[in-house]
């Protein structure tokens, strides 16, 4: 094997930004075709976003609209925000970002790490509402003296970015021999210019949009039909109106990916090929899939790791928060076992002699404010964070946090049997209390209002 130099040290990481490494995919059905995945998630910031946030900044600066100590603003579902401010902070210039509330915790705390001004808005309400993440950035850029909003969906230079770096490079790669790239919209920066550059020197390869099941875009090119936008709980794609950089003139072929199939194929990736990317890239994963597998003759096939799943080991990589989004194939029995994500396995669990910082880390830990205390499998109490302040607050020693947890538990336990009907929570939360879950005596799991809420949202 010939082994490359290594190039020389970078100046900064806005150097590091693209020539990103592609990598075949086996060990997946793909049919007659190859299939390529670019590997974005190697960028600086973790996704393909970061080419577009120096394009738009450096664009900005060109232009004369950004000032030196300018402030950025810009509506994000996470990734440009990310890459904005992986260009801001070496920049010197503040950023100001409203994202969606069902924008993943580690993006947000990724962001605030780096001094951005998180506002976080509705994910419940559509353009043209004051509170829609869009409406409510363009208010916000308007009365801050100096402000440029960035607003990825219309600016040129998003697409800009992919037409002159993302695509030569796939076309570089894959030695000028491309059959079809799959790409997702989100803001159709990425679509728009990877298309653009492949109409012009591959008019033969052939553009095709992956895209959330519940967004606009992929019915549209299908059937020409403009579709009611429903939700999706994949980051960063799909979308509930044509925003002005989507040139969907480009694609040939479009794939609805239901949210299951995209969570379900993110992981495959991890474990089939060791990459670690998000919900998005799980999404173009499967519609890549679905593209080779309808194929009839050999096709070289690319598509995109757009970002790292390490902003979603919260969600997709969270066995019980897939479970409680209803992704996974679950048997429905019509009772309390329904509502309970984790098995007894999985449950997060003290014991009688386990001290209260055991008991106070694993809450902090798995974000729970109560814990079952099991004795040998068997349930013998419930202890809760008021159990725990009293404790600690009754003991005036340094011993106050190596008390056993036996001596704070609630022991006098109002339970319930799997089998009962889901109505039979409503006397248990009306006494401000968490159901506990018993099949027979042998312990099931915890219930709270927010499992029975998220157990009524999938039921919408």
């Amino acid at each position: 094997m010939t082994v490359q130099p290594l190039p020389p040290p970078a100046a900064s990481t806005l150097d590091l930004i693209g020539r990103t490494p592609m990598v075949e995919l086996s060990g997946f059905d793909t049919g007659p075709c190859r299939l390529f995945v670019k590997l974005e998630n190697a960028n600086p910031g973790g996704s393909i976003k970061d080419r577009i946030a120096r394009s738009m900044i450096e664009a900005a600066e060109a232009d004369g609209r950004l000032k030196p100590g300018g402030t950025l603003v810009e509506a994000t579902a996470g990734n440009t925000g990310l890459g904005l401010a992986q260009v801001a902070v070496l920049k010197g210039y503040p950023l100001l970002l409203v994202v969606p509330d069902k924008m993943a915790r580690e993006k947000i705390q990724h962001l605030r790490a780096m001094g951005v001004d998180v506002r976080i808005t509705r994910s419940d309400v559509g353009k043209g509402h004051p509170e829609y993440y869009q409406d409510m950035a363009e208010a916000l850029a308007a009365k801050i003296p100096g402000a440029v909003y960035i607003n990825q969906f219309t600016n040129p230079a998003n697409p800009l970015a992919h037409e002159t770096t993302t695509a030569p490079e796939i076309w570089e790669q894959m030695e000028g021999d491309v059959d079809a790239v799959v790409v997702g919209v989100g803001s159709g920066g990425t679509l728009t210019g990877i298309g653009r550059y492949f109409a012009r020197v591959s008019p033969r390869t052939a553009m095709v949009l992956a895209d959330p099941t519940g967004s606009i875009l992929a019915p549209l090119v299908e059937t020409g039909q403009t579709v009611a936008a429903g939700s999706w709980v994949v980051e960063g794609i799909g979308e509930d109106f044509v925003p002005v950089n989507c040139d969907l003139s480009l694609v040939k072929k479009a794939y609805a990916i239901p949210d299951q199939e995209s969570i379900a194929t993110a992981r495959q990736l991890l474990m089939k090929a060791g990459i670690l990317g998000g919900s998005s890239s799980g999404t173009l994963l499967a519609a890549a899939l679905r593209y080779c597998r309808e194929q009839t003759e050999p096709k070289r096939v690319v598509t995109l790791v757009c970002d790292t799943g390490s902003k979603y080991l919260s969600k997709v990589y969270n066995d019980s928060w897939v479970a409680e989004q209803g992704l996974v194939d679950r048997p429905l029995h019509g009772d309390l076992r329904d509502l309970i994500a984790r098995s007894q396995g999985e449950a997060v669990t003290v014991g009688p002699q386990d001290t209260l910082l055991t008991a106070y880390n694993r809450m902090r830990q798995a974000d729970v404010s109560q814990l079952p205390v099991l004795d040998d499998g068997r349930l013998i109490g419930l202890i809760d964070e008021s159990d725990l302040l009293e404790a600690v607050e009754d003991r005036r020693t340094e011993g106050r946090f190596t008390q056993a947890v036996s001596a704070a538990m609630t022991a006098r336990l109002h339970t319930l049997q799997a089998h009962e009907p889901l109505d039979a929570l409503l006397p248990i939360f009306e006494r401000d209390e968490v159901a506990i879950v018993l099949d027979g005596r042998e312990f099931l799991g915890l219930i709270t209002r927010i499992d029975l809420i998220n157990y009524l949202r999938r039921a919408a």
